[in-house]
């Protein structure tokens, strides 16, 4: 089995429009570190995918790129493991490859990541899933130095290193999923208000979309307030716990109206609406 590896330095004009329409889509900037897309889900006959890594800082940085299982607790954060362990937890990384494994890349340019899948003939049908991890190596001095200034005081220096992973997910003979929206509450401890939410999914598959929430008072007309890309609850967890602040206009409070919470597929995947809940407040 073949790989192709694409080194591309971009010219700045050509990377000025590239960045344009990733723009408009789902993607992962974390400091100088930019990913597209976001996941990768590889189902029915689908082999292969490609994941565009890009150097969007000044100076010339290498990413070490790896394959890790990681289990999502209820509040969404990730956990590093080793073996799947919980009823209905699957991994693909014993059926995923990719290239290349390092790259170093100079400002402004890119490096193509191919991503490829060999299902076994008797593999069971489910979802499974591992995450491809990118992690921006030190430099050569390292993440942490010492260093005598002029004055022969010592002083330490640190270098923040960068680090993101996103999903490979791979489905093999799986049921589209259900989700629902449950326990909707308004928590108004902090400056801005917040809705409390629990996600509950049904099905051997993850859900993926895009929630938004509108206001509407009392004889007005609704009123956008909330909303939050790019949410999921991976399979085997059947619930998520999550918050989302509220982003009021001048002069508006949340009384004598209703909250309606709506949870979307993501535009490119149809914009079909997955779940939706209400909220009445008094």
């Amino acid at each position: 089995m073949c790989y192709f590896i694409s080194d591309r330095l971009l010219p700045r004009r050509a990377l000025l429009a590239m960045l344009a329409v990733m723009a408009l889509m789902p993607q992962l900037a974390l400091a100088d570190l930019m990913l597209y897309p976001t996941r990768v889900v590889l189902e029915r006959n689908q082999r292969t995918a490609q994941v565009d890594l890009i150097n969007n800082g000044n100076e010339p940085a290498t990413y070490r790129i790896s394959l890790v299982n990681q289990r999502m607790g209820e509040d969404g954060q990730f956990l590093a493991v080793d073996t799947a362990s919980l009823p209905g937890e699957l991994f693909a990384n014993d059926m995923v490859q990719f290239s290349p494994r390092q790259v170093t890349l100079q400002p402004g340019t890119s490096q193509t990541v191919r991503v490829m899948v060999r299902k076994p003939a008797d593999l069971a049908g489910g979802e499974y899933r591992s995450h491809l991890h990118f992690e921006k190596m030190p430099e050569a001095r390292g993440a942490t130095s010492i260093e005598a200034g002029k004055d022969k005081q010592i002083g330490i220096v640190l270098t923040a290193l960068v680090g993101a992973s996103i999903p490979v997910i791979v489905r093999h003979e799986v049921a589209p999923a259900s989700v629902s929206l449950s326990h909707l509450e308004l928590v108004k401890n902090g400056a801005a208000p917040m809705l409390a939410l629990q996600f509950d999914r049904t099905g051997n598959s993850s859900v993926y979309g895009d929630l938004a929430v509108v206001f509407t008072p009392q004889g007005g007309a609704e009123q956008a307030i909330g909303r939050a890309a790019g949410i999921a609850v991976y399979n085997p967890n059947p619930l998520r716990r999550a918050k989302m602040m509220l982003q009021l206009a001048p002069g508006v409070v949340l009384a004598r109206g209703a909250l309606r919470v709506t949870y979307r597929e993501r535009p490119e995947a149809g914009g079909a609406l997955l779940a939706e809940g209400m909220l009445a407040l008094p």
